[in-house]
């Protein structure tokens, strides 16, 4: 299984950008998805997390940014509206994938992550 993210890239106060992440090879079942993110010297924090119609967000970014997914792609976005210079950071997404060999389901704990997209945010 890999995650690609992509999306990032450099944008100013108030703008807005679309971050997405799909996933690829042996998925059976997406239980969920989500995005964090990085700033140096600080732990990864979660963003957004979408499981099912059930969606939950950090604080910081309630009413701004937007999770979804499209199952028919096994990919999911993530909408940031009214950007703001602290949500400058390296994006990363997460899955909690259910993989069939054929004879046994199996998962990692912690799920999959992407390699991380950068997002800048100046003002």
């Amino acid at each position: 299984v890999q995650l690609q993210a992509s999306g990032g890239g450099l944008v100013h106060t108030g703008e807005s950008l679309r971050l997405s992440c799909a996933a690829s090879g042996d998925i059976f079942r997406i239980n969920n998805m989500g995005w964090y993110r990085q700033v140096p010297g600080k732990h990864r924090e979660r963003v957004a997390f979408i499981s099912g119609s059930y969606v939950d967000y950090a604080d910081s970014v309630k009413g701004r940014f937007t999770i979804s997914k499209d199952i028919t792609k096994n990919t999911t976005y993530l909408q940031m509206n009214s950007v703001k210079r602290e949500d400058t950071a390296v994006y990363y997404c997460n899955a909690d994938i259910v993989s069939y060999d054929g004879k046994t389901y199996y998962a990692v704990p912690d799920g999959y992550w992407g390699q991380g997209t950068l997002v800048t945010v100046s003002s």
